[in-house]
């Protein structure tokens, strides 16, 4: 069906992992330099998020993770740090600008996850896992690294938007919607859904225990 087109994926793949650790590599810089970290701390928390849950993921299914087939990943990580470094200012102006970069980077992890789990043959329901595994491992590593509470922990909607994406994306491919367009609209509602999560407040019911009822 659509994936008959090996190439096609191929190329897609390769392209939403290199802008997606750009994005990445970018949100994990600024969490570093609010924390105050020097040049090599900020790089290494920007490879962290970056390639943290894609390597969990090339784990969980048995190949060698991306990163450690070609370095331009690594490179890639350099030129955000250079980038937050150059343009600082600008990015300091733009209080939301790390989270703009990290949903950016969810959305394009959420989809190479999944297109890299369904390449290799394995059902729908562990590609949608496997996406939300992409997209949410990182920011963990980075946080748990910054001593700051795991964003998927908190009320907002972070992995959950991952998963309403990939859910879009399987709807999409099962009516045979075009690779690209299946792409684009899965990428959208991804990032839609954690804007408007974040502008309107909505977030998941919290846990209470038993001691908070008394």
């Amino acid at each position: 069906m659509i994936y008959n087109d090996q190439h096609l994926v191929a190329t897609l793949q390769h392209l939403l992992e290199f802008l997606g650790t750009f994005a990445f590599a970018i949100s994990g810089i600024r969490h570093a330099a609010a924390k105050h970290f020097d040049w090599f701390g900020g790089y290494v928390c920007g490879v962290a998020v970056a390639i943290g849950g894609g390597t969990i993921r090339d784990l969980m299914l048995g190949v060698t993770p991306f990163w450690m087939q070609n370095e331009e990943y690594l490179l890639c990580t350099g030129l955000a740090l250079v980038f937050v470094i150059l343009f600082h200012r600008l990015i300091h102006r733009l209080n939301n600008a790390w989270f703009v970069f990290d949903t950016l980077g969810l959305a394009l992890f959420t989809l190479a996850g999944m297109q890299k789990t369904l390449a290799m043959g394995y059902p729908f329901w562990v590609a949608i896992t496997m996406g939300c595994m992409t997209g949410v491992a990182g920011g963990v590593i980075r946080d748990v690294l910054l001593n700051n509470l795991p964003v998927i922990f908190r009320k907002e909607i972070y992995a959950m938007a991952s998963v309403a994406g990939g859910c879009i994306y399987w709807l999409l491919y099962e009516i045979g919607v075009n690779l690209a367009i299946t792409t684009i609209i899965a990428f959208l509602s991804v990032c839609i859904i954690r804007f408007l999560a974040v502008f309107y407040g909505v977030s998941l019911p919290t846990l209470t225990s038993e001691d908070e009822k008394k």
